[in-house]
């Protein structure tokens, strides 16, 4: 686990019988998806550590390593297929787990488990891919949950699911670091601009490190944005694409956000080194139009992993975009 988990993982471990499904919701990026595979492997740790993590030695554990564990499930949302007559080009999920999937999950869990009475640990992430046929029929398990069963949950945006979900599920709040604890993490893998690349994270670490490795994609888009009217949405919609379509919806976000920041005389919060073209820009944009644009993305976060056609989605927002920064007809 990362060092800002510990209370986390002792709130967890410590406690003398586990609720029959945990849900591990916080911010993108801080290391929620790790934290429960971890958590997963040391409760099938057949030896675990004094903290109650998982020795990585015993046969469990080397399952688990390999991806073999026949008592743990991973749910999320499947690789796209692509026919051989399909162009070649790199592999993208799919955008939300399918009731297909739940109903393999109950398959499974209705097989006895590996070993004598033993637990079983179904890793759901992120749970808020599910879509409403996948997640009431998760529900139905929830309800009526399985012997030994664990159910795991994690995600960054829980008011996506469902509320009778919630209900059955015991919360876990997974925090983001301190500053200057996530600054060090990130200086121990090697980012040499983790200052600005934790602000443009908003203070998640992972992601973070995430932009780190994407500098030139992350660098050639704030490029284009500083273009405002002026940007050619055909040519940047691509580059947003790459990002995937929530990524990319985040991206324009917290630009926009800076953007309003400025205009009202209030200090940015994710580009801070890019103050004097924000300020700039906000210049010539007009309020209303940026308040509502800011709202528009907002709706189109709820739809993010909506499979429509995503590069249409960007071409069309960063269009509208352009337009705040034109002059309002009387």
């Amino acid at each position: 686990m990362y060092s800002w988990q510990h209370n986390q993982w002792q709130q967890i471990t410590q406690r003398a019988k586990l609720p029959h499904a945990l849900l591990l919701r916080g911010t993108a990026g801080t290391g929620k998806h790790d934290f429960a595979r971890e958590l997963a492997q040391a409760l099938l740790c057949r030896t675990p550590k004094d903290d109650k993590t998982a020795c990585k030695l015993c046969p469990s554990c080397i399952w688990f390593a390999e991806d073999g564990h026949p008592d743990f499930k991973l749910i999320s949302p499947e690789e796209a297929e692509l026919s051989d007559d399909a162009p070649k080009k790199k592999s993208a999920k799919k955008s939300q787990i399918s009731v297909a999937q739940i109903r393999q999950l109950i398959d499974y869990l209705n097989l006895s488990s590996h070993q004598v009475n033993a637990r079983r640990i179904v890793l759901i992430s992120p749970a808020e891919t599910l879509n409403m046929a996948s997640a009431n029929a998760l529900l139905k398990m929830l309800e009526e949950p399985p012997v030994n069963t664990l159910f795991l949950l994690v995600s960054s945006q829980p008011q996506r699911l469902l509320a009778t979900i919630i209900s059955r599920c015991q919360a876990i709040d997974m925090p983001l670091p301190a500053t200057r604890e996530a600054l060090a993490w990130l200086n121990s893998e090697g980012v040499s601009n983790s200052v600005s690349v934790l602000n443009l994270a908003g203070g998640a670490p992972l992601q973070a490190l995430q932009i780190a490795e994407e500098g030139d994609v992350i660098a050639m888009l704030t490029k284009h944005l500083s273009q405002g009217e002026k940007l050619d949405a055909f040519v940047c919609a691509p580059l947003f694409t790459g990002l995937g379509m929530e990524r990319s919806i985040d991206t324009l976000q917290k630009w926009i956000f800076d953007l309003a920041a400025c205009k009202l005389a209030q200090s940015l919060h994710y580009h801070v080194s890019c103050s004097n073209i924000l300020q700039a820009l906000c210049k010539g944009v007009n309020l209303q139009g940026l308040l509502r644009f800011q709202q528009q993305l907002l709706e189109a976060k709820k739809l993010a992993n909506h499979p429509l056609n995503s590069e249409l989605q960007l071409e069309n927002l960063l269009l509208q975009y352009t337009q705040l920064f034109k002059p309002i007809k009387l």
